[in-house]
């Protein structure tokens, strides 16, 4: 079998770079080792886990929250097998629906996993462990990422898991403790404090959500620990016990001398971060380079040493991003057709989906400090809007960024309900170069959370 592109990995990168080469007219595959295409975010990622924070916030409202609108909820109780299920069925609908895409596009998909054997064959193993061999003009790497692993905190599958185990947990835990406070850790963090476990966040850093700016993430910590989760930050977790009835986790406070502490749960979730995802994909023995993170080393045009061997996603430097991948995978289908894809990494936005939610784009005030860059600041509290008044979500804040001379938009951060669908109006202000006036001057429909 022979191709003009050939993709490996079917995650969001992988589907949308053979959807959009397969458009430019290019005979087009993609190997997937999964039954399932979509990748992390779709199967035990973005997809998931938001179908279970919406069905933890509705658990929320109905408990504490509906009494206030008038609605009187009696005799409440939790149906945890309905709620996964319903995660479940979401996420085959979605999968599906790309299996549908494939289709359509004339993509051939092939199941299994696929191993370089030089820049124009790739060898596919099945589950059977059948071998063959495909050769293909281009091939794009886009395998994905994996949860990163403490070799004192090695996941069992049951006391101590990674985030996709904690997607579809029997039960919900007494204490869950949360081995990192970033994005993953704080949203299923939420998921199940919502749904009434203790939770207990340890993060090695100072702050939560890193890179993300200070001023918000402390908000968001104030606004989190009145919603009962528990910190210890400036924590470096050391080791972890395991005993018939629960882990005891091992740390120590860095603030306090490196103070020796410890507490004890019945799950903990390890979520301190993802590392690239190359195993058995022949990288070594090609020798395609990769740095000390893991990531393939490409070039401006996602080139590998191969110039015929693209990279691109969580496989390569950025943030591990799905919509980060998507465009990564559009913009190499065109370079290969000879078209100008390319990439704007400061407007990928950011989102952490607690609630309320964190949303940014562009630069923070931490990293314009750091260029030396000149920079007016305006913020606006969520209060004053009618809108989130009515919705009584009134927490957070919305932050805008401007160059001091040009009032060009360096970066935007909004804490607050909806702050994820808010944050695209920011994105195409600075696509577009827009000065903070243009945005002031622009038409907000009156009562939206957007006008904030």
């Amino acid at each position: 079998m022979e191709f003009d592109v050939t993709i490996i990995g079917a995650g969001p990168g992988g589907y949308v770079c053979a959807i959009r080469a397969a458009q430019l007219g290019f005979k087009t595959a993609i190997i997937e080792k999964e039954k399932t295409l979509g990748g992390t975010c779709l199967n035990v990622g973005c997809i998931p886990s938001k179908a279970l924070l919406d069905s933890s916030e509705h658990y929320l409202a109905a408990k504490e929250e509906l009494a206030q609108h008038g609605v009187v909820v009696e005799k409440l109780s939790l149906d945890l097998k309905t709620l996964i299920a319903r995660k479940g069925k979401i996420v085959s609908d979605l999968t599906g629906g790309i299996d549908y895409l494939m289709k359509k596009n004339k993509i051939e998909r092939i199941n299994g996993k696929g191993k370089l054997l030089s820049a124009n064959e790739i060898e596919i193993a099945d589950n059977q462990g059948q071998k063959r061999k495909i050769t293909s003009k281009n091939i794009v790497l886009a395998t994905g990422s994996i949860p990163a692993e403490l070799p004192f905190l090695k996941f069992d599958g049951k006391n101590i898991i990674s985030s996709t185990e904690a997607l579809s947990l029997e039960k919900v835990p007494k204490h869950l403790i949360v081995v990192g406070g970033g994005v993953i850790g704080l949203e299923l963090g939420s998921v199940w404090k919502r749904l009434g476990a203790k939770v207990t966040i340890i993060e090695h850093s100072d702050k939560i959500a890193a890179g993300s700016d200070t001023q918000m993430s402390t908000k968001l910590l104030q606004i989190l620990k009145k919603q009962g989760l528990e910190f210890r930050l400036a924590c470096k977790v050391t080791g972890a016990k395991v005993t018939k009835n629960e882990v005891v986790v091992s740390f120590e406070n860095t603030k306090e001398s490196n103070k020796p502490e410890e507490v004890s749960g019945d799950v903990v979730m390890a979520c301190i971060g993802r590392r690239p995802y190359s195993d058995g994909l022949g990288l070594e023995e090609l020798g395609v380079e990769k740095d000390k993170r893991g990531s393939v080393i490409i070039n401006d045009h996602f080139q590998t040493k191969y110039p015929n061997i693209y990279a691109i996603g969580d496989l390569v430097r950025g943030p591990m991003l799905a919509h980060k991948a998507e465009e990564e995978g559009v913009a190499v289908a065109e370079i290969m057709a000879g078209q100008a894809g390319h990439v704007n990494y400061l407007t990928v936005p950011s989102v952490v989906y607690t609630w309320p939610e964190l949303a940014s784009v562009g630069y923070t005030e931490e990293q314009l400090k750091e260029k030396g860059i000149d920079y007016k600041v305006g913020t606006f509290p969520f209060t004053a809007n009618g809108r989130a008044k009515a919705m009584a979500s009134t927490e957070g804040l919305c932050k805008v960024l401007a160059e001091k001379s040009t009032d060009k938009v360096l970066g935007v951060h909004i804490l607050g309900p909806r702050a994820s669908d808010m944050i695209a109006e920011a994105v195409i202000a600075m696509e577009f170069s827009a000065s903070s006036e243009d945005i002031a001057r622009t038409f907000h429909a009156h009562p939206t959370l957007s006008e904030v």
